[in-house]
């Protein structure tokens, strides 16, 4: 097995992993990752594709990944679950309004949330869930006692009468979440960690995952970006997989300060890191503002799955990521109060 040595060489320290991979000038583009070979047996290609990784959480903090394993079908299905549910009278939608549930989860109506504290609520309606088994599926247990652990755990809400809804979303959410436990073995491997790093610190991911519906802007509302899609925010949780349809308005913004649009391009989901990852490796990993303005005079629908630890998990800095140079700047929390204390400052202004 001579050729594992290469995955074995001593730690570097953070500011060479920061050095090795820091680039001067702020992105322009977001890098695309074809993530074919992190199912692959040769260690080399995984590690490859680790530093490819590396790179665009260093120097951008989001990237297309294609060859992801979610079949077309799964999200067409999934899609068209959502837009029939938007479509449900607003009073039938309120009866599963997201404040009157102890964790987040159920629906958030037009303005219902309010992400850049300056502007004057968002331009989207959504429904939130979090794990549970597939529908047609009793083998898939999450490992008990996952119900009445942590913060943030607990049950979903679901739309009486509305037949054919959910299954369509839990087999999506079921898909995302593999691949979200694809990635966390080449983060660890971008971290220069064993890629089984995460794994005991994954059992019950902390996975969320939205139906988005964002109703075309008026032009005219456009004009001082007070309210649009999502005001410019970075995400909580580790990292974010995110689908969107064509109509795109997805902006990233560069450390020169200019949004940088991330265009839907058929066949990838958009990755990208939360504050959480970004706290946990003592900022190598880079949490970057996003926002939706949707221009395109239709309705846009996304599906982002917002992924994070088991909720009792410790945020202490990753060992590759300190040093004498770089020492740790964040208070240790749990994952689980660190996301909770960030969706409530979020749905603050609109729980009165």
């Amino acid at each position: 097995m001579g050729h594992h040595h290469h995955l074995e060489f001593p730690l570097p320290s953070p500011g060479f992993l920061l050095a090795s991979k820091r680039a001067e000038s702020s992105f322009e583009d977001i890098p695309v990752i074809d993530i074919n070979d992190a199912t692959g047996d040769n260690p080399l290609l995984r590690r490859e594709l680790a530093d490819k990784i590396l790179d665009a959480c260093v120097n951008v903090g989001f990237f297309y990944i294609k060859n992801h394993g979610i079949a077309e079908e799964l999200i067409t299905d999934a899609v068209e679950a959502g837009k029939r549910f938007f479509v449900l009278p607003d009073e039938v939608k309120m009866e599963l309004d997201i404040h009157k549930t102890p964790n987040y989860k159920g629906y958030t109506a037009l303005l219902g949330e309010n992400t850049n504290a300056e502007g004057h609520g968002d331009l989207h309606e959504g429904f939130d869930i979090g794990w549970e088994p597939c529908v047609s599926d009793t083998a898939t247990s999450h490992p008990t006692g996952a119900e009445s652990t942590g913060s943030m755990y607990g049950g979903n809400v679901w739309p009486e009468n509305l037949p054919g809804f959910k299954k369509p979303v839990l087999d999506y959410y079921h898909a995302a979440v593999r691949v979200g436990q694809l990635l966390f073995p080449l983060f660890a491997l971008a971290l220069n960690l064993p890629e089984n790093f995460f794994d005991d610190k994954t059992t019950r991911p902390a996975a969320i995952m939205r139906l988005l519906h964002y109703p075309p802007q008026s032009p005219t509302k456009l004009e001082n970006d007070k309210q649009i899609g999502i005001g410019a925010h970075t995400d909580y949780e580790c990292f974010t997989i995110l689908w969107q349809d064509p109509a795109g308005g997805l902006q990233v913004q560069n450390n020169a300060g200019k949004w940088i649009n991330a265009v839907p391009i058929p066949g990838t989901v958009v990755v990208n890191l939360g504050d959480q990852f970004a706290r946990w490796t003592n900022d190598v990993f880079k949490s970057t503002m996003h926002r939706v303005i949707n221009r395109s005079g239709v309705e846009r629908f996304s599906i982002p799955l917002f992924f994070g630890t088991d909720y009792d998990v410790l945020l202490e800095p990753i060992a590759t990521c300190v040093s004498p140079d770089s020492p740790a700047k964040y208070e240790v929390v749990t994952a689980g109060d660190y996301v909770k204390s960030r969706l409530e400052a979020t749905y603050a202004h609109s729980a009165l």
